[in-house]
């Protein structure tokens, strides 16, 4: 009788463990205050018990939605989403359990992605180089915007591909703003006001790391041209592994010299940067966000790769070509931001960055010449450099056809004797006249020597010269890595630093 009762008991407990196992769950980015993509198929999609029945209810439609879990619990379903609003709507979702999301917007979904200048948050952190955008305090009180609503994934790094992020989706408030992406925000404000639709904005960057963090490892290891990059990254594991062996044995050594209760070693044990290895960021912060339905992306990347510039070439086309297979979703708008001069980079990192904006589709670059700082690899005015990112959007996402969102972009040149006459793009209504005169040309001959340059508007062209180069055959413009050049369009956008030959550079020999 009494090993029935523990028996019957036994059930009882297993049970409820097993209807706690069955409750659906759901991914951090499905959750309260969320946006979800306007005139779309979006992608719900969570866990619940193998075979389970989940029920959706769309605050937008009568009809349920009904998916069955797979045999390991998954389960995912399209689901079509109406004209977005400023309209706040319920999902409920059911299995064994019931979870109800609120407040959910219909609007504009945008990934946010790079390195520390997209991380850069809008306010000021004291003691770290999170200095504040500029105006940040004011910046701060007006950002009231209820309708645009913010995801920051959490920094993690993982050498398998996850599943889920940690984060939370926020409406925009002088509270919630103060973290956030300063790019990422300011490239959304300016979406919003102009297209009076809701914005979701995830932001899912981190300071210091390289491109190859971001690309799965599938395609490094698919492409022989980026296996030197894994075969370093095991190198400094290997290297790791040595630093931390000797620790130990040192560590080992010290404790049995000093056989003294409460002895404190002060050794220094060794440690990793965990998101400097190749595509750890991509598993842990990008691979969980692609059954997310998105307008785009945009990226602030690069300084970190400027050593291996001639390679970015490749790879960071190969990265967005990647996620785009990802998502599945086309080619889907990818926007970058091209690096700010400083006295830390090259100029071949913005050349790298210049060639992915021809090679790319559906892309566009904001040159940042104007807006940088020597000292201070963080400048910020980021204000700018959304705004900027925000007039690609209207124009090539959002249909204003006729709005200028480039520079000047070189397109090609004609030699003329002693003279190099320049071509460029994005100059339909003329270059801006400057105060001065043109700065940052050089001009070349044969012998590849570079020297000062006149340069002069001569229509909707450059004319570029030099007494010292007889026979000219190459102009460089704004070569170096804290170049302050004044050429604009009309609409006040700076032309991207070039150069009109294909001569070796030092990042080609490394």
């Amino acid at each position: 009788m009494i090993y029935l009762k523990k028996l019957s008991l036994l059930f009882i407990v297993l049970g409820f463990k097993l209807t706690l196992n069955a409750q659906v769950k759901l991914p951090a980015l499905v959750g309260d205050n969320m946006v979800l993509q306007q005139n779309s198929k979006v992608n719900l999609w969570g866990w619940a018990s193998p075979n389970e029945k989940v029920n959706i209810q769309l605050g937008w439609q009568n009809t349920p939605v009904e998916i069955i879990a797979d045999l390991n619990g998954n389960w995912k379903t399209a689901v079509n989403t109406p004209v977005g609003s400023e309209k706040p709507y319920d999902i409920t979702i059911e299995a064994s359990n019931k979870i109800m999301l609120k407040n959910i917007l219909i609007g504009e979904v945008w990934i946010c992605s790079g390195q520390s200048n997209m991380y850069f948050p809008v306010g000021k952190e004291e003691g770290t180089w999170k200095t504040g955008v500029k105006n940040y305090e004011e910046e701060i009180q007006n950002a009231n915007f209820p309708s645009i609503r913010l995801f920051t994934v959490s920094t993690k790094a993982s050498q398998k591909p996850l599943e889920d992020v940690t984060g939370s989706w926020a409406a925009c408030s002088p509270s919630s703003i103060k973290t956030f992406s300063a790019v990422a925000y300011f490239f959304g404000r300016d979406l919003y006001q102009k297209l009076k639709a809701p914005i979701g904005l995830i932001s899912s960057s981190w300071g210091g790391t390289k491109a190859e963090a971001w690309t799965s490892q599938t395609v490094l290891e698919g492409n022989t041209e980026f296996l030197p990059i894994l075969e370093q990254d095991a190198k400094n594991e290997k290297l790791f592994q040595e630093k931390l062996e000797t620790y130990y044995g040192d560590l080992k050594k010290e404790r049995l010299a000093n056989n003294i209760e409460g002895f404190k070693s002060q050794l220094k044990k060794p440690k990793k940067e965990e998101n400097k290895t190749s595509y750890v960021l991509y598993n842990a912060m990008l691979h969980p966000l692609v059954n997310y339905t998105i307008k785009g992306v945009i990226w602030y990347q690069g300084e970190s790769n400027a050593e291996k510039a001639f390679l970015y070439r490749s790879l960071f086309p190969a990265m967005v070509k990647s996620w785009r297979e990802d998502w599945k979703q086309g080619d889907f708008p990818f926007y970058y931001v091209q690096i700010a001069p400083h006295k830390g980079q090259n100029p071949d990192i913005r050349e790298a960055q210049l060639i992915a904006s021809k090679t790319i589709s559906n892309t566009g670059m904001v040159v940042t010449t104007d807006v940088g700082n020597a000292t201070n690899i963080h400048p910020i005015d980021k204000q700018t450099v959304g705004y900027r990112l925000a007039l690609i959007a209207r124009a090539k996402t959002y249909g204003e056809n006729k709005l200028v969102y480039s520079g000047p972009m070189y397109n090609h040149l004609k030699i003329k004797k002693d003279k190099i006459q320049l071509f460029f793009d994005a100059v339909d209504s003329g270059f801006k006249k400057p105060s001065e005169d043109l700065k940052e040309f050089e001009i070349a001959g044969d012998d590849q020597v570079f020297y000062p340059a006149e340069a002069r508007i001569e229509g909707k062209t450059i004319v570029v010269s030099s007494s010292k180069v007889k026979n000219p055959t190459a102009v460089r413009f704004a070569w170096k890595a804290v170049p302050e050049p004044n050429l604009f369009n009309t609409e006040n956008l700076p032309a991207s630093p070039f150069r009109t030959d294909d001569w070796e550079v030092g990042v080609q020999k490394k």
